[in-house]
């Protein structure tokens, strides 16, 4: 069956055009690089910074409780998707390789402007 089609072949009519907050937006990928930043203004005015590639992550070891900021080395694996840990692309849940160990991000880099991370137990 033909996508945009009724059974008996007729066209479905597009009722209205999408509105502006309708739209789907702009896919920002988080890539291992020297740090950059950019400031989008956002509904209501409102300004977010988005991250677009990042070297460092802010870790934060569970058993001492205390945050250090620690130099990212590698993108081992991502749950999510195996091609974006090929590309060295950050995104929650991957697993990242840093100076201090290997870490979790448990945030959303594209969205927050910077990279939280758990350091993992070995």
């Amino acid at each position: 069956m033909d996508k945009g089609r009724k059974i008996s072949g007729g066209k479905y009519k597009q009722q209205r055009k999408k509105k502006h907050y309708e739209k789907v937006g702009k896919v920002r990928t988080v890539k291992l690089k020297e740090t950059k930043k950019k400031k989008i203004r956002v509904r209501g005015g409102e300004k977010k910074t988005v991250l677009l590639s990042a070297d460092t992550a802010n870790l934060m070891d569970k058993k001492t409780k205390k945050t250090r900021k620690a130099k990212i080395i590698t993108v081992i694996e991502t749950p999510s998707n195996r091609f974006l840990a090929r590309q060295n692309i950050l995104v929650k849940g991957a697993i990242i390789n840093t100076e201090l160990g290997k870490a979790k991000i448990t945030n959303r880099p594209s969205q927050e402007g910077k990279v939280e991370a758990v350091l993992l137990q070995e």
